[in-house]
This record gives C-alpha cells, sequence and structure tokens, in this order.
C-alpha cells in the first residue's frame, strides 16, 4: 500500500469518526469550503445549482443528503424532499428529458431500518421514481457499501419492472462488480460506473489504487460492448481517455453514454467534455448531512485535502 492508499484510508476511517465529525463540524469553516463540494442545504439551492449547470450544457444528477437512518420519521422526510424537488425542477423546466434527474441512497429512505427495511425503501422509493415520471425524468439509485449491494440491486429490479429507466451505481472497486456489470449490460439498462467511496475489507474490495483502476476498465469494456447505457463516473483522464476509445471501438454514438463528474471538482473539464458533444452529467449533493460525504470526497482524490485544511485555519 502506498501513501496515497494509507492517506486515502485514513480519511474513509475518519468519515466514520463521530469526534472528527463534531470538531470539524464546529470549526469555524468558511461556508465557501464546503460550498464547493454543496452547493447548500435546501431544495432552493440545489435548483439554482441545476439551472447554473444545465445554462452550461451539462446536465445534472441531484442527492439529498443523508444515509442510514434508522428512523422512519426520517426517511418520511427524504422522500418528501425528493418529491419536492422534482417538482420544483419541473416548474424551472430543468428536468425534461432526463436532463436534471435524482440520486437516491437507499439507506436514506429506509433501507437500515431493522423491521421491514428493504420492504420500506422499496416503497419510498417507488413513490420518488413515480415524482420523477410526472417530471419526465428518471431516478438513479447510489450503491453504499458492500453489506448492502444484494439489497440495493433486488430492490433495483423491482422497480425496473414499472421504471425500466432507474439507474443503478455500480462500484469497481469490489470484487463482484465485473460480473454484475455482465448482468446489467442490458437494452434499457442506465449503470454509472464509479470506483467506490467506503471503506471495505479486503475479502470483497481491492486495496490498491491500481487494481481498482484496473477493474474499472475491465467493468468498462464489458458496459461499452453491451446494449445498456453506460455512465463514466470518473475524474481520472486516463480512464476518460479509455471510456472514449472503447465508445469509438464499439460505434456509440455521444448520446449513447455519458460522463459524471462531482459537483466542485474539475468543473473546467466538466465544460470542455459538454462542449465537445458529449454528454456531461454533475453530481450535485445537498443537505445538512455534508460531513460524510465530504469525507469520502477527500479520500477519493485526496488533493482535495489540501484545499479544505488550507481553508480550516482561514479566516471568515
Amino acid at each position: 500500500m502506498d501513501a496515497s492508499d494509507l492517506l486515502r484510508s485514513s480519511l474513509l476511517h475518519l468519515s466514520d469518526s463521530s469526534l472528527v465529525r463534531t470538531t470539524i463540524e464546529k470549526a469555524p469553516v468558511s461556508r465557501a469550503v464546503v460550498q464547493r463540494y454543496v452547493p447548500g442545504t435546501d431544495v432552493a439551492h440545489a435548483v439554482s445549482a441545476a439551472a447554473e449547470l444545465r445554462a452550461t450544457n451539462r446536465q445534472v444528477t441531484i442527492d439529498y443528503l443523508g444515509e442510514d437512518t434508522l428512523d422512519a420519521g426520517q426517511a418520511a422526510h427524504t422522500v418528501d424532499t425528493y418529491v419536492g424537488l422534482l417538482r420544483a425542477l419541473k416548474a424551472k423546466d430543468l428536468s425534461q428529458f432526463g436532463a436534471a434527474e435524482v440520486s437516491v441512497k437507499l439507506s436514506a429512505v429506509g433501507q437500515a431500518l431493522p423491521q421491514d427495511g428493504e420492504k420500506i425503501a422499496l416503497d419510498n422509493a417507488r413513490i420518488i421514481c413515480e415524482a420523477a415520471r410526472d417530471a419526465d425524468t428518471t431516478v438513479t439509485l447510489d450503491m453504499e457499501d458492500h453489506t448492502t449491494t444484494d439489497s440495493t440491486l433486488s430492490i433495483l429490479a423491482e422497480l425496473r419492472k414499472d421504471f425500466p429507466d432507474t439507474g443503478a451505481v455500480l462500484q469497481s472497486y469490489l470484487h463482484r462488480t465485473e460480473g454484475d456489470c455482465r448482468d446489467l449490460a442490458t437494452a434499457g439498462s442506465r449503470v454509472r460506473l464509479c470506483k467506490g467511496a467506503y471503506k471495505e475489507p479486503a475479502s470483497v474490495a481491492y486495496q490498491d489504487a491500481e487494481d481498482v483502476d484496473l477493474s474499472y476498465v475491465r467493468c468498462l469494456k464489458v458496459l461499452m460492448a453491451g446494449d445498456g447505457y453506460p455512465m463514466v463516473a470518473s475524474h481520472d483522464p486516463r480512464l476518460i481517455d479509455i471510456a472514449r476509445a472503447l465508445a469509438s471501438r464499439h460505434g456509440r454514438e455521444p448520446d449513447s453514454y455519458e460522463f459524471q463528474m462531482l459537483y466542485g471538482i474539475r468543473p473546467d473539464e466538466q465544460t470542455r467534455i459538454a462542449d465537445r458533444g458529449h454528454q456531461m452529467r454533475v453530481y450535485v449533493p445537498f443537505g445538512e448531512e455534508w460531513y460524510g460525504y465530504l469525507m469520502r470526497r477527500m479520500a477519493e482524490r485526496p488533493a482535495n485535502l489540501q484545499f479544505f485544511l488550507r481553508s480550516l485555519v482561514s479566516k471568515g
């Protein structure tokens, strides 16, 4: 394990530390620090960010932050927030043809509840999918830690019976993912491929960055050769170039796949990709529960840590 892998592992550990979380959340951090990655706390902030991105020909997927809820009331609140968000996107003419969609973590809508969690999550996800359909857009189910993968894919299969354009997320750091890509590389299937951002044991996940990248390329080959709609979620120029080459090899048109990046990371490159005629979608999170998300972003790209730490000690 090299220094970068060690730093990533440390940051993922800190994402679960309540003491560090409390310290950072109470620090006099300038709002501009968090706003680089999270445009705000409410629906209005998310819609405003979506409008700005659409003005530069970028598409959007929006995530209401929060996960692992053990409170049914909180899960219901999350559902209501998504429904309100989708209505607001529709009212602003932002969601047509999937230009602005939503990403949903099933643990935020009940999957982790001790009794009937999977059923509750499925029912709640159906409500969000109905609202998305009314707004002429789609839902993508975010993937979380490996213990939820089978449950998430099971819920995905149920949702796709009524909402066949529901998207899936697969994580290349899991050993199983190449096989999951084969299962999901079918006509009409939307699959976002990312590297993965949770701390996972070696028994289920690759630990070295190079191994994760190699798995990513193997998975890309499966998705690009398949009949589905690959969504290439990466900021790595090498992987983006490989994705373009594979798309060309398989005769894919620019509208038959897309690139995805996170809000606040490589925004100039996002615009360049969109300006070249490619589909470019930006993952936009919003809400009060930003800490875990921010720490995982630091772990994915440790160069982000320098910006964050510098801001922590600055005034304002």
